[in-house]
C-alpha cells in the first residue's frame, strides 16, 4: 500500500454501528481507520452506540419549531436546515458529512436492513436542505452532496449463496438498493460496490485475515473503482412522470436492474 501524495489524501468519515466494542464490526472499524490512515487520509468516525446517538426523529431536533404547531417533519427540518438551527448533534453529524469526500458505513445486517441507530442517523442528519429538497439540486443526479463517494461495509450471518440471484434473501444488491440508491444516489453520493462478510456469527481467524485483506482492497479502491452506474433522473431515461421510458432498457431487463445502465 502505497502513501498518498498531498493531492491524492482525502477526508472519510466511518460511520460504526454495533453495540459491542469487541465484535467484528468494530475490528472491521478499527482496520479501515488504521488502514486508510496509514495511506496518508484523514479520518473522523462516528461510532452511533459509543455516542448514544438517539435514533428518533421529533420535535426537540429543531429548536425553533412552535411548541403548539403541527409537526410537519419535512418542512421543520428545512427550515431548521437553511436558518443554521438543528440540534447540535444533527449539526455536527452534518459538518462531518460536507467535510468528507468519501462516507462509509460499516453496520451487521439486521432484519435485512442497517440497524435501527443507524437507521435514525439516517433519518435525522439527511435533512430537507441538506440531503434532499427544493433548495438543492434534483435527487438521483449530481445532486446535494455530489462529489463524495460511499461505500457501504455489512457483515450477515447468512452464507453468500443465500444472497445471490437464486438466494432465498434475494441479490445482496437488491437487499441494500434502498440505501445504495435511495440514500446515497437520491443525495448525489456515488455509491460503490458494497463490501460483505457472510457467515460472520464465528469467523475463524485465517477467514478473518482475509476479510481484512480482501476490505484493505476495496479501502485502496475507494475514489479509484467505478461506482456502481445508476441512472441519472435528469439524464434524459426517465419521463416527466419518473418512469422509465420505454425502450430505454437492454431487452429482458427487468426489476431493480432497470435503474443501472446498461453500457456499463
Amino acid at each position: 500500500m502505497n502513501e498518498a501524495t498531498p493531492r491524492q489524501r482525502k477526508k472519510i468519515l466511518v460511520v460504526s454501528a454495533h453495540p459491542e466494542p469487541r465484535s467484528l464490526n468494530a475490528a472491521l472499524t478499527t482496520f479501515a481507520v488504521e488502514h486508510l490512515r496509514a495511506a496518508g487520509h484523514e479520518v473522523r468516525v462516528s461510532d452511533l452506540y459509543a455516542m448514544k446517538w438517539k435514533a428518533a426523529v421529533e420535535a426537540d431536533d429543531f429548536p425553533d419549531h412552535p411548541a403548539d404547531r403541527q409537526l410537519g417533519v419535512m418542512a421543520a427540518s428545512e427550515r431548521s436546515t437553511l436558518a443554521g438551527r438543528l440540534a447540535p448533534d444533527i449539526a455536527a453529524e452534518q459538518e462531518k458529512v460536507r467535510w468528507s469526500d468519501a462516507v462509509i458505513l460499516q453496520f451487521p445486517m439486521w432484519w435485512f436492513s442497517v440497524p435501527a441507530i443507524l437507521k435514525g442517523w439516517i433519518d435525522r442528519v439527511f435533512t430537507s436542505g441538506f440531503g434532499y429538497g427544493p433548495e438543492v439540486p434534483p435527487p438521483y443526479s449530481e445532486g446535494a452532496l455530489a462529489g463524495r463517494r460511499a461505500l457501504l461495509s455489512a457483515t450477515m450471518g447468512a452464507r453468500e449463496s443465500a444472497f445471490s440471484d437464486r438466494g432465498i434473501h434475494g441479490r445482496l444488491a437488491d437487499v441494500l438498493h434502498p440505501v445504495q440508491h435511495g440514500l446515497f444516489w437520491f443525495t448525489g453520493m456515488a455509491p460503490l460496490e458494497p463490501f460483505a462478510v457472510y457467515d460472520a456469527n464465528e469467523l475463524p481467524q485465517d477467514r478473518f485475515t482475509a476479510a481484512k485483506q480482501a476490505y484493505g482492497q476495496r479501502l485502496d479502491g475507494l475514489f479509484t473503482d467505478e461506482p456502481v452506474p445508476f441512472r441519472s433522473l435528469v439524464g434524459g431515461d426517465y419521463g416527466r412522470d419518473m418512469r422509465l421510458l420505454p425502450g430505454a432498457e437492454s431487452p429482458g431487463t427487468a426489476g431493480l436492474d432497470l435503474h443501472v445502465h446498461p453500457q456499463a
